[in-house]
């Protein structure tokens, strides 16, 4: 059985648009007739907002009626330092002035070994920040053989361990990328504890440990990574929220308006046909 999702659940990471300014990002979005967006602190222009005030992204939203579902993110989460945590806090800033819902944050991914209490500790240490800025956490396993969080079920073990409100992102490509993750998806992932799940493709042959972000394109019948099959399985166990397109390819450095909405239209159609 093929589930249709609804448009109103569909969101589109800005990732996809390194050329585009936010505002036209925001149109080309708009113009898809989508209502979602992620935002992202690594993009050319190095800021959040592209160098705009808050207020007036959040004004540019308001006017195309959309909702930013998150600020993409805070790295790495799990191994604080006080250059970390003026991070953290100056993206919860900017959530909160660009009416973000949520901020991203992501685990140390250079093989260094962090331990699960210092995850937790860093969870507790992190909750209160979010709290006083009123945005919600999401914290997002990385799947590649070097990631200190690689699972999923894991992530939400320890985010239950902290006693801390996050979600967990729930992200295909890294889901495809961690060996063990369809043996932890059985029995230990919770779909009310995902907070939003991220979807790309991959249809470059190598071997799985040495992907990368840069084979992360969009969806596609090619897709090794069966993000299709992992919306319908996410479907049938009751899911409801919401899927966002991310690829990280430079090929998508060449592509134009047209290029991307092309793209995110054919992705959409193969999602729900």
């Amino acid at each position: 059985m093929t589930y249709k999702i609804n448009s109103d659940r569909l969101c589109v990471n800005r990732k996809i648009a390194p050329n585009l300014s936010l505002s036209q990002f925001f149109t080309l979005v708009k113009e898809l007739g989508l209502n979602k967006v992620e935002i992202r602190n690594d993009m050319k222009s190095g800021s959040v907002t592209d160098g705009f005030s808050g207020a007036e992204i959040r004004e540019l939203a308001n006017q195309q009626t959309f909702t930013i579902e998150t600020i993409n993110a805070v790295y790495p989460f799990n191994q604080l330092t006080d250059a970390v945590l003026e991070k953290t806090r100056g993206l919860l800033k900017d959530a909160r002035e660009t009416g973000a819902k949520a901020l991203v944050l992501c685990p140390l991914n250079d093989g260094t070994l962090i331990s699960n209490d210092q995850t937790v500790a860093a969870l507790q240490t992190l909750a209160p920040l979010f709290a006083e800025y009123g945005i919600e956490g999401l914290v997002e396993p990385l799947g590649f053989p070097q990631s200190s969080l690689r699972s999923a079920a894991l992530a939400q073990q320890l985010i239950k361990q902290a006693g801390v409100p996050f979600k967990i992102v729930l992200d295909t490509f890294h889901h495809h990328l961690y060996e063990g993750a369809e043996q932890d998806f059985a029995g230990g992932v919770d779909v009310k504890n995902i907070g939003l799940v991220h979807l790309s493709g991959v249809t470059d042959a190598r071997p799985t440990a040495e992907l990368t972000d840069e084979e992360r394109i969009m969806l596609s019948a090619e897709d090794l990574l069966k993000s299709k099959q992992q919306v319908q399985r996410l479907e049938e166990m009751g899911y409801t929220g919401i899927y966002a397109f991310e690829p990280f390819s430079s090929v998508m450095d060449a592509w134009s308006k047209e290029d991307i909405a092309r793209e995110i239209r054919t992705s959409i159609d193969y999602l729900n046909h």
